[in-house]
């Protein structure tokens, strides 16, 4: 049996931008990440599930309520997997794809018996591949989310609307969806054009702007800092310090003192 890494997990309200060297599953039974991938940005759901390649950047952000399937593929772990180099070739470049109903009833019913039997993962999750394989393979590639061999030409979003809008809901959760609604465009036309303009992805300004703003409260109030975190929108004053310290290189209490 091929040893192929099936967790469970929640993903945070924490945005988190990397590439790994190995391939990348995800599957959701429940709540919503929004996850931009080598520039194109969609949102995981029960009915959308996303392919990460070897080295490919990503980034993402979950709403802290997320039920969600992760599971690693590392280099050579498919050898001896039924089809595996067919399923090798839907790693061949990033890929968002549709859940239908039987494969989140599938996923669900997995989950469980993973939180059941931990020590089952591998078999587990190559029955979870397996199942993968059969439904990408019945769909075209270019129908069901893969990414597009040329985009359209940048068109100008208000970026100074958006600002002011972000900056007057940072405490609340700001999805990629309200930007959208914003400039009347679907989610991924609006991530593909907002990542031309600036160069950073929705969910990296967003992150930019809320520590932009802690800082100045940081530096310029005495509010305590685990208010500081509420009032840019952290859950927690921890994930507000390494959000923090990841962006300016110092953590906001050493930061405040050198003010």
């Amino acid at each position: 049996m091929p040893h192929l890494d099936l967790r469970t997990t929640t993903l945070a309200r924490e945005h988190v931008d990397h590439a790994h060297d190995y391939h990348q599953l995800i599957l959701a039974t429940c709540g919503v990440t929004e996850l931009a991938l080598e520039g194109e940005g969609e949102r995981i759901t029960a009915s959308r599930g996303c392919l990460i390649p070897t080295s490919s950047r990503h980034e993402y952000l979950g709403d802290g309520r997320n039920r969600t399937l992760v599971l690693d593929i590392p280099h050579g772990s498919l050898a001896g997997l039924r089809d595996a180099e067919r399923i090798e070739r839907h790693f061949e470049r990033p890929r968002f794809f549709s859940v239908p109903p039987q494969l989140h009833r599938l996923a669900g019913s997995l989950m469980h018996q993973l939180e059941q039997c931990p020590a089952l993962h591998s078999e587990i999750a190559a029955l979870l591949l397996r199942a993968i394989h059969l439904h990408l393979d019945s769909e075209p590639l270019a129908g069901d989310g893969g990414f597009p061999l040329a985009r359209r030409p940048c068109e100008r979003l208000d970026l100074a609307r958006l600002e002011a809008w972000v900056d007057r809901h940072l405490a609340d959760e700001i999805r990629v969806e309200q930007l959208a609604e914003l400039c009347a465009l679907s989610v991924g036309h609006f991530h593909s054009r907002f990542r031309e303009m600036t160069g950073a992805t929705p969910q990296a300004y967003v992150q930019q702007r809320r520590l932009r703003h802690a800082r100045t409260l940081v530096c310029h109030s005495d509010l305590s800092l685990g208010h500081v975190a509420s009032l840019v929108g952290f859950r927690d004053q921890g994930s507000f310090s390494r959000a923090y310290r990841h962006h300016f290189g110092t953590t906001p209490s050493i930061d405040r003192r050198s003010c």
